[in-house]
């Protein structure tokens, strides 16, 4: 059976929400000048023969505005961590005490920050160009439904401005996404 008209409109919703969501949390991994723990979640380590990501092995914590510190509950894993965060690039080396690893990050340079916004417009135009693919893929879905018979010219008209409202409402959440975010990182 084909879906209903309401069920393609509430499934791009759906969709169109899950889109707005992976920008948001993509945008959680760039590096603003401040410390962050979500900088961490692509650091993986080695532990007891396999790959696990860090924030299995050990807690993070934000000390200070710009300092990262992390302390594996194993100490033996110590090592492991400490060598994972040496290969990711944060602008300083991190340094150990014991078994907690502290990183250091420098302030960023005004080039740094200008950069880190067209990466920001960037990822923010590929979000962008994924809900406009949900809103051509809901379209040809109701276009096919009129097609069959099954609703109006009308009907299809009105669906049709629907998912386009639903299209712009959450394009316009995107750019005031990447509003705030240009904004943060332009804050020195």
């Amino acid at each position: 059976m084909a879906e209903s008209i309401e069920e393609i409109i509430s499934l791009s919703e759906l969709e169109m929400v899950e889109k707005v969501e992976k920008f948001k949390r993509e945008l959680t991994s760039l590096r603003t000048g401040r410390a962050n723990p979500q900088l961490l979640d692509s650091v993986s380590v080695e532990y007891y023969g396999s790959r696990v990501p860090l924030k299995q092995v050990a807690a993070i914590s934000i000390p200070e505005a710009r300092t990262i510190e992390v302390r594996p509950w194993d100490a033996a894993a110590a090592d492991a961590v400490e060598e994972a965060l040496r290969k990711m690039d944060f602008g300083s080396s991190p340094s150990r005490n014991g078994n907690v690893i502290r990183i250091n990050l420098p302030p960023m340079t005004e080039d740094q920050r200008k950069k880190m916004v067209k990466v920001v417009h960037s990822m923010g135009e590929d979000a962008r160009v994924q809900i406009r693919n949900v809103r051509r893929d809901a379209l040809e879905k109701v276009k096919k439904t009129q097609k069959a018979g099954e609703i109006s010219e009308d009907d299809a008209k009105r669906h049709e401005d629907t998912v386009q409202k639903l299209t712009d409402s959450f394009s316009r959440n995107i750019d005031e996404i990447v509003a705030n975010k240009e904004k943060d990182l332009l804050t020195v």
